[in-house]
């Protein structure tokens, strides 16, 4: 189940940087380049949300759950739930 949950992760991450990767920037168009105020600002108006925006949003939610899921899932499975619960522990008297 964890190295399914990991492979679909994988698949995730690399969908997910391709989707970024595609989209277009804020200030991609001509009036960008010479500071002009084009209708893509940075808090100016915005269009509908496009394929890409979708894709976007839903892959970044299933890399977040899956996050998640193989967090639990691998704590779970180790035995330890400590960093030092293999190191031996001596106590010492104080001194009187």
């Amino acid at each position: 189940m964890v190295y399914f949950l990991v492979f679909i992760h994988i698949v995730v991450c690399l969908f997910l940087i391709g989707v970024v990767l595609l989209q277009q920037g804020k200030s991609a168009d001509l009036a960008g380049a010479f500071g002009g105020q084009g209708s893509q600002t940075a808090f100016g108006p915005r269009g509908a949300a496009n394929l890409l925006t979708k894709l976007t949003t839903y892959a970044a939610i299933l890399f977040m759950l899956l996050s998640i899921a193989l967090t639990i899932l691998l704590s779970r499975a180790s035995g330890d739930h400590s960093v030092l619960s293999g190191t031996p522990t001596t106590q010492s008297a104080p001194k009187k």
